[in-house]
């Protein structure tokens, strides 16, 4: 089993929690260290609103659009292959016919951003959407297209590793618009080629502030513009900014403009990196998983196995990297996976004499679990200190559960019959506690006790243990139906209790015969809600203090009792997950309004209770508030 967990593992890292971190991480690492250097790319040039344009323009969102249309009558006259405009004008401004009239007159094929409601809602509202329809329909005759500027970052940490898919519903992204040399990258959704500086003053990209062609010094600027493709957008602090894999190494985002330049100049260089094939993968995947194991059985000087063990370590290292650097595309490689494969063959085929052990180990494990949840078996297996005679105060969710009629059943059939039926009622409600993560305390005739929150407390204890009261009445109900014999009498309803409060918790009896079990008021009002039941004519009661602390919204009013043998009153609950939520929330509403001195509230219960005549639990609720008056409480036993 290990073994093939290795082998899954070595092959589908990337689709593992956790571990695709890691694989992310060191693709990052191999992109950096096998990235091309290069110098200016003289093909291509941003222009860009910069921070000082902002200020001088007093002017920060949207993007001052008369400067635009200055600047993009300059470039226009300078001769570029074609702009790209990655600023979205998606509401009106006073500069709009300006604009327009500038687009009119362009003769440089020109491509301005564009993003639809269906692919970015967030970003992108209806109305924005069709006011960037009709802006561009205006801007003809001009050579104005629209062009997706849509980036898709990895969802799990945010990072822009791939080429993002171009749906048909959307125009060519802005790079394949520009320059639509290589069609086959349409459908390319594989890794972006970024590249990386020869030196750092000399960036892969130069950048021109947008400013410069707003004035009479433009035409100075003609040799940096003529011949190449344009790219206009912001440069501006805080705004637009992606983490690519560089980010992980030196610290610094990258604007979304510059993230489109690398995007066109891998189009122009139509750089696709090949990709391994599955099949070559999986090979992969049983070589790392057949070294591991093999290395395990070797027996050798320690000397000669740290050699094989190098050796091995240096050619599954140095391999991504080999393969990166030669043009074939390793996002997707599962290089971290290979290293979690070999340790876990190496580790199982070197473990296998421990294995008759391991049986034994299961079946304390299996006795365990007959009363504890599966990892708190565990817990204690892993240590048997924990074993010793102590007790902790908790606060527990404490449940009790009883048959009705079970006593006068139990004198109506024979001993077999008893203990036949009767074990199989416990197994299944036991099956049911252990399956919500509950822990079984003791069996009491037909009665089962549990509780959540010892020896380990979940956050959704709560929501666990009323999802157990529920499925244990149901469990109750549907082994009435099937679970009784010829000749035996029909089965009671099985009732349900549930508290949460403070018990002692831990292991007594003696050091010959131990119980781990809880002690205290916590279970004894468990087992008094449970007993209450029958004179409330529900079938789970489950107080405030344990409804409160769950995130279910599966509850109805049962009113405030004083149960028998106590003086405080209890506020109650029933689950009734099959009652429509908004009838719950009515009953919870006028509830409260008549516990606040409001009768009117009082006359609307009676009114449901009447149009719901079946519902006796509901027709007593109305019964027992209507005796105990606003605010007021139930004794139970009194009348």
């Amino acid at each position: 089993m290990f073994l093939v967990l290795g082998l899954f593992f070595a092959r589908f890292s990337w689709d593992v929690p956790l571990a695709t971190d890691a694989e992310r991480a060191m693709y990052d690492l191999r992109l950096m260290e096998t990235a091309e250097r290069v110098d200016q790319d003289k093909r291509i040039v941003e222009i860009v609103y910069t921070d000082e344009t902002l200020e001088a323009l007093a002017k920060r969102s949207p993007l001052d659009r008369k400067m635009l249309a200055e600047a993009l009558a300059k470039i226009d006259s300078m001769n570029p292959k074609a702009i790209g405009i990655d600023i979205l004008f998606d509401q009106p401004q006073a500069e709009d016919p300006i604009l327009i009239d500038a687009f009119r007159k362009m003769k440089t094929p020109t491509y301005v951003a564009f993003a639809s409601n269906a692919t970015n809602p967030d970003y992108m509202k209806v109305w924005q959407e069709e006011f960037l329809t009709d802006f561009l329909k205006q801007a003809v005759p001009g050579p104005v297209k629209p062009a997706s500027i849509m980036l898709q970052p990895d969802l799990e940490d945010g990072v822009i590793r791939s080429w993002p898919s171009q749906p048909a519903s959307l125009p060519p992204l802005l790079g394949m618009a520009m320059a639509p040399v290589h069609p086959e990258f349409r459908d390319y959704t594989r890794s972006i080629a970024f590249r990386l500086p020869k030196s750092e003053d000399y960036p892969v990209f130069s950048r021109l502030p947008i400013d410069l062609f707003a004035t009479d010094f433009a035409d100075a600027m003609r040799d940096q513009i003529e011949g190449r493709y344009v790219l206009i957008g912001g440069d501006i602090q805080d705004l637009d900014d992606y983490e690519t894999p560089m980010t992980r190494v030196d610290g610094k985002l990258t604007k979304g403009l510059e993230v489109h330049a690398h995007l066109l100049a891998q189009l122009l260089d139509g750089k696709m990196p090949a990709q391994l094939p599955g099949i070559a993968l999986w090979l992969v995947a049983i070589a790392v998983v057949a070294a591991g194991g093999l290395t395990s059985l070797l027996e050798m000087r320690s000397w000669k196995l740290a050699i094989v063990l190098v050796g091995q370590l240096i050619f599954f290292a140095v391999l991504p990297f080999y393969l990166q650097a030669h043009n074939i595309d390793t996002l997707g490689l599962p290089a971290f996976g290979w290293a979690v494969g070999w340790l876990f063959a190496f580790a199982a085929i070197g473990t296998a004499e421990r294995a008759v052990g391991a049986e034994e180990r299961r079946f304390a494990q299996a006795t365990l679990g007959k009363y504890l949840p599966a990892d708190i078996a565990t817990r204690i297996l892993r240590d048997p200190e924990q074993l010793t005679l102590n007790g902790e105060k908790k606060q527990i969710y404490a449940m009790f559960t009883d048959m009705e009629g079970f006593t006068k059943l139990s004198h109506a059939i024979t001993p077999e019959q008893l203990s036949t039926l009767l074990n199989r009622y416990l197994d299944m409600l036991s099956d049911t506690v252990l399956r919500h993560g509950g822990t079984i305390d003791k069996f009491v005739g037909d009665a089962v006790v549990a509780f959540w929150g010892a020896p380990i407390a979940r956050e959704d204890d709560a929501d666990r243990a009323a999802r157990a009261a529920v499925a244990m009445y149901e469990a109750g109900q549907e082994f009435a139906r099937n679970g009784g014999g010829d000749g035996l009498p029909p089965l009671g309803k099985t009732r349900v209790g549930l508290h949460r409060g403070e018990a002692v918790v831990g292991n007594f009896g003696g050091e010959g015969r131990i119980q781990y079990t809880a002690l205290g008021d916590g279970m004894n009002t468990a087992a008094r809600l449970e007993s209450a039941n029958k004179s409330l004519k529900t079938t789970i009661l489950v107080s405030s203090e344990a409804k409160e602390q769950s995130s279910l919204d599966i509850f109805r009013p049962m009113g405030r009792i004083v149960l028998s043998g106590r003086a405080t009153p209890v506020e109650v609950w029933e689950p009734a997950p099959d009652l429509d939520p908004e009838h719950r929330r009515t009953l919870t509403d006028l509830w409260e309004r008549y516990d606040a001195g409001d009768l009117a509230a009082l006359t609307e219960l009676e009114k449901i209770a009447g149009e719901n005549e079946e519902d006796a639990a509901l027709a007593n609720f109305v019964y027992r508030i209507r005796e105990a008056g606003p605010a007021g409480h139930y004794v139970l036993g009194t009348k």
